[in-house]
């Protein structure tokens, strides 16, 4: 069964990847609806810590992700999964503007 409760260090601990999506005019509901689809399933992963999308209260186009990985291969493995690849199929096309970030740990807690 995988860990649902992290302590501070958990979570420093891992491979971050940090997301933007500028939905495209009137595509806003349908990227929310798309992201919002991916969390269970994401969660479900091993090597996923945290799948957290999301949209900003004052431009309901903004969306932004904090997505954690015990490591970089657990976030390769995420993107070779058929519900990731059905998402972004959906997904892309909607988007007006996409940005993945990575990031580590620096120090330690």
């Amino acid at each position: 069964m995988q860990q649902t409760a992290y302590t501070p260090s958990d979570l420093n601990e891992g491979f971050v990847i940090a997301i933007t999506i500028e939905a495209k005019e009137n595509e806003g509901d349908t990227v929310a609806a798309i992201l919002e689809g991916l969390v269970s399933p994401t969660m479900a992963e091993p090597g996923v810590k945290l799948f957290l999308p999301y949209r900003s209260p004052t431009n309901p186009l903004q969306f932004f992700l904090f997505e954690l990985y015990s490591d970089e291969q657990a976030w390769a493995d995420h993107q070779a999964t058929a519900h990731f690849k059905e998402a972004i199929a959906e997904l892309v096309p909607r988007a007006a503007k996409r940005e993945r970030v990575p990031y580590v740990p620096y120090t330690a807690l």
